[in-house]
C-alpha cells in the first residue's frame, strides 16, 4: 500500500492482536479444564490429544490475530510477505512441537501397554521425538525459501564423521533398540546379570539400561554390555515363577504324614498370602538320605519374583509350628564321636626317682659300656 499509516490503523491492528490474545487465553483455560476431565476416563488417547492442543490452540489464535492485524496495516507487498512468512513459521513450529509431543506420548502409551509396568523405555520415545523435530525443521526451512539440499548432503559428509567420533555412543543406541525389538528385556522384566547384579528394569534410554534393585539402589549398565552379556529374566516367558524349599524330617517320621501335613501347609499358604497362587497344587519330591535325616523339596508357585519372600517366609512358620503339632521331627545336624581303646596296649608311665629334697627328680647316671664276653677258644 502506499497510503500513510493512520491512528484507526494502529486501533484495528492493536485491537486485532489483543482479541487474538484474549482467545489463546480463553482457549488455554478451556482445553485446561477440559484436561482435568480427560484424566479421569481410562482411555488415555484424550489426554495426548487435549494435551497438544493446549499448546497448538494458543500459538494458532495469536497468529491468525497477527495475520488480520497485519492485514489491515499499510504494508509494503515485501514487508507485508515477510510477515507472513514469520506467522507461518511460527505456526509450522508450534504445530512441529505439538505433533512431536503427540506421536512420542503414543509411542510411550504402546509400550506402557505392552509392558504393563510403570516403567517406560524413552530411546523409542527420543528417536521419534528427535525424528518429528527434524521434518518440522526441514519443512520450516523449505517454507522460508532455505534450500535444504546442501543443508542434506552437508548432514551426510559430516554424519560420517560423527559417526567415528560417536563409536561407543552409536554402540549403546543400536544396543538397545535391538534389546527392545527382540524383547529379550522389557521394562519391569526382573533380571539377574551374569556378573551378579539383578533388580527390576526401569528404563532403556538410548545409553543405558536402568535397573532397580530390590534395596531401592540403580545399576546402571551400558547397553552394548547388557547386550554382550548371559543374563537371567525372571518375567520370560511368564512372570509366574516356582519356588523350590529345602526340608528335612528326622529318620522315625512317617513319610506318608509328612507328605500329607506338608502339602496342607501349601496349600494354606498358597491361598492366603499375598502373591501365591490359589490353584497351584503343591508338590513335594523326597530325594535325599542325610546324616540327620531325609531331605525333600517343597515346590511352590508365586505370582512374581518380588513375591517369593514373603511366601518363603509364611511357609516356614507355618510348617514349623505344623511339624511341632504333630510331633514331627524336625533333625538338628550333629556328629557321634566313638573312642575305642585297645585292651593289650602298655600305657607308658614316667618314671620319678626321689631326690634327697622335696621329691625333686635324680639326675640319672651315665651309663658305662660294658665289656663283651671273651670267649675261650
Amino acid at each position: 500500500m502506499n497510503r500513510a499509516l493512520t491512528w484507526h490503523d494502529l486501533l484495528i491492528a492493536g485491537a486485532a492482536i489483543a482479541i487474538g490474545l484474549g482467545a489463546g487465553l480463553l482457549l488455554r483455560l478451556a482445553l485446561r479444564w477440559l484436561g482435568e476431565r480427560a484424566t479421569r476416563t481410562r482411555w488415555g488417547g484424550d489426554d495426548i490429544i487435549v494435551g497438544a492442543l493446549r499448546l497448538l490452540a494458543p500459538w494458532g489464535a495469536f497468529a491468525l490475530a497477527a495475520s488480520a492485524g497485519a492485514a489491515a496495516l499499510p504494508l509494503t507487498p515485501t514487508v507485508g510477505h515477510n510477515v507472513n512468512q514469520v506467522l507461518v513459521a511460527l505456526l509450522i513450529l508450534a504445530a512441529t512441537l505439538a505433533a512431536a509431543r503427540v506421536i512420542a506420548d503414543l509411542v510411550q502409551s504402546v509400550t506402557l501397554s505392552r509392558s504393563a509396568v510403570a516403567g517406560s523405555a524413552t530411546i523409542f520415545v527420543n528417536i521419534t521425538r528427535v525424528t518429528v523435530l527434524a521434518i518440522g525443521v526441514l519443512v520450516l526451512l523449505q517454507t522460508l525459501g532455505i534450500s535444504i539440499a546442501p543443508l542434506l548432503t552437508a548432514l551426510g559428509v559430516g554424519g560420517l564423521a560423527v559417526a567415528l567420533a560417536m563409536q561407543d555412543t552409536l554402540a549403546n543406541l543400536f544396543a538397545g533398540v535391538h534389546i527392545l525389538v527382540s524383547k529379550t528385556v522389557q521394562p519391569g522384566d526382573y533380571i539377574r546379570l551374569s556378573s551378579g547384579e539383578d533388580g527390576y528394569v526401569v528404563d532403556i534410554n538410548w545409553r543405558n539400561t536402568v535397573v532397580r534393585q530390590l534395596s531401592d539402589n540403580l545399576v546402571i549398565i551400558p547397553n552394548s554390555k547388557l547386550a554382550g552379556t548371559i543374563m537371567t529374566n525372571y518375567h520370560r516367558p511368564e512372570q509366574q515363577m516356582s519356588l523350590l524349599i529345602q526340608v528335612a524330617v528326622g529318620y522315625g517320621s512317617d513319610l506318608d504324614q509328612v507328605e500329607q501335613v506338608t502339602k496342607e501347609v501349601a496349600g494354606k499358604i498358597m491361598s492366603e498370602v499375598a502373591g501365591g497362587v490359589p490353584d497351584h497344587e503343591s508338590l513335594v519330591r523326597f530325594h535325599t538320605f542325610t546324616e540327620a535325616g531325609i531331605g525333600f523339596t517343597v515346590i511352590l508357585r508365586a505370582l512374581e519374583f518380588g513375591d517369593q519372600y514373603l511366601i518363603k517366609h509364611e511357609f516356614i512358620k507355618a510348617l514349623y509350628g505344623r511339624y511341632r503339632a504333630e510331633g514331627i521331627e524336625i533333625p538338628v545336624p550333629g556328629r557321634t564321636v566313638i573312642m575305642r581303646r585297645q585292651e593289650n596296649a602298655a600305657i607308658p608311665r614316667p618314671r620319678r626317682e626321689q631326690g634327697e629334697q622335696g621329691g625333686q627328680r635324680k639326675p640319672q647316671e651315665p651309663q658305662v659300656p660294658r665289656k663283651p664276653l671273651e670267649q675261650n677258644s
